[in-house]
């Protein structure tokens, strides 16, 4: 493999510097270097980043390669900046055997732009009856190290309880999507003001606090790891930073579409804003950036959620929910947190690439951006500024919210294990 030599980047936003990659590693880092015959990539007023983990995608392969693909799904996670995806269980069939995620992650290995690590069903079929396969999908070659049922809720607090002292023996984690069923039956956006005047069923704020505030408490009780799926309000916030304050080894995500929309949008009944947990108040908006700013949540993941065409283009009740996000995650959190000031490009780096990494236990990711360290690298001109055109995704679906939205930054390169992946902003 040929060396790539990346000139005059701003290594997480500080000063310029040069970044040599030889192979799958980077060889050195400093002013100055030079390399014979090493392809160049003027990166002059770009930000050089580690590349972005995300801990939450469906990939929807097997079963609704109508809506994604590991590939296109890929492609569109390096469009993003992306080197490593975490491939939600929800699929047809279900992952809830050592089979089904070896088959995804045999795919990931043979048609990925990026690493997919499979998370696997915390129950059968994700029924919340009886625990799946955990220590066998554990012991796959798959070697899958978080859990989740998402899409729906582990509501059984028994179940819940079993999981996390099952996963606590390998060091596994158990992601929950915090969703009480009973109190978001018939539910389509978010309970208060705008659902009454719309007359559209609520969903409140405590079906999804109730599930956080049980699971820190068993989560304290048996010692284990638990982690917040696409936590949406402030009372969940407040729940989770009162948990860290006791000790329990809990850890959030927010997604990039809760940091930036707010339930308004659901007055132009454009089933593109339906999504679960619901786009919430501009209270929350504000509390969930407060949040990621000071740690309270750990990371951001894009929960992307392809659907077909006919799966959106419909009335809001019968729509599906979910949007898009791989492809736009960094320049929402770039217009949401860094413009705003409240973290810089280190602090990007850290809650996009360290720490999801560190959470999914992802192998050779979220490492500094040093000699010695796997070439797994994004670089991004945050000067650019432009309408999104769904138009040009790689993903499958177009199923985005901000479409025609003007938002900041543009990926230009991804390099996984000094391939670039990405260059010039075309997929390679």
């Amino acid at each position: 493999m040929s060396k790539i030599l990346i000139r005059g980047a701003k290594v997480l936003g500080g000063e310029p510097q040069d970044v040599l990659i030889d192979g799958e590693t980077i060889e050195s880092v400093g002013t100055g270097l030079s390399a014979d015959g090493a392809q160049i990539v003027d990166a002059e007023g770009q930000i050089l980043l580690p590349g972005l983990v995300d801990l939450h995608t469906h990939l929807r392969e097997p079963g609704r390669e109508d809506s994604e693909t590991v590939l296109t799904g890929t492609r569109a996670a390096a469009s993003g900046g992306y080197t490593a995806v975490f491939a939600m269980a929800n699929t047809f069939p279900v992952a809830d055997t050592a089979g089904v995620v070896e088959q995804v992650w045999r795919l990931g290995k043979e048609h990925g732009y990026c690493d997919v690590q499979p998370i696997g069903a915390v129950t059968v079929g994700l029924e919340g009856k009886k625990l799946a396969e955990l220590g066998a999908m554990h012991e796959s070659t798959a070697g899958v190290t978080v859990f989740s049922d998402d899409g729906k809720c582990v509501d059984d607090a028994v179940i819940m309880r079993r999981a996390l002292e099952y996963v606590k023996a390998f060091g596994g984690v158990v992601a929950q999507h915090a969703q009480e069923p009973r109190l978001t039956e018939g539910a389509q956006m978010n309970e208060g003001v705008v659902s009454a005047e719309l007359g559209l069923g609520g969903w409140p704020a405590v079906a999804e606090e109730s599930i956080i505030a049980r699971d820190v408490l068993l989560a304290e009780h048996v010692g284990s790891r638990v982690h917040i799926c696409h936590l949406s309000t402030a009372g969940s916030v407040e729940i989770v930073r009162w948990a860290k304050s006791r000790g329990i080894d809990v850890t959030a995500e927010v997604t990039p579409h809760h940091l930036l929309l707010t339930d308004e949008l659901v007055r132009s009944y454009n089933p593109v804003y339906k999504v679960n947990p619901p786009l919430r108040t501009e209270r929350d908006v504000m509390a969930l950036r407060e949040a990621l700013a000071d740690g309270t949540i750990d990371i951001v993941a894009t929960d992307h959620a392809p659907h077909p065409h006919e799966d959106k283009d419909c009335e809001w009740a019968a729509a599906a929910m979910g949007m898009v996000g791989l492809e736009t995650a960094l320049s929402v959190v770039q217009e949401t947190m860094v413009r705003t000031g409240l973290i810089d490009w280190a602090g990007v780096a850290d809650r996009m690439s360290f720490t999801p990494a560190r959470i999914g236990r992802a192998e050779g990711h979220g490492r500094p951006v040093s000699a010695g360290e796997p070439a797994n690298l994004t670089l991004v001109d945050p000067a650019y500024r432009g309408a999104v055109d769904p138009a040009g995704f790689a993903s499958r679906s177009r199923n985005t919210p901000y479409e025609g939205r003007e938002l900041p930054g543009r990926v230009t390169h991804t390099f996984l294990r000094g391939r670039a992946t990405l260059m010039d902003g075309k997929l390679a």
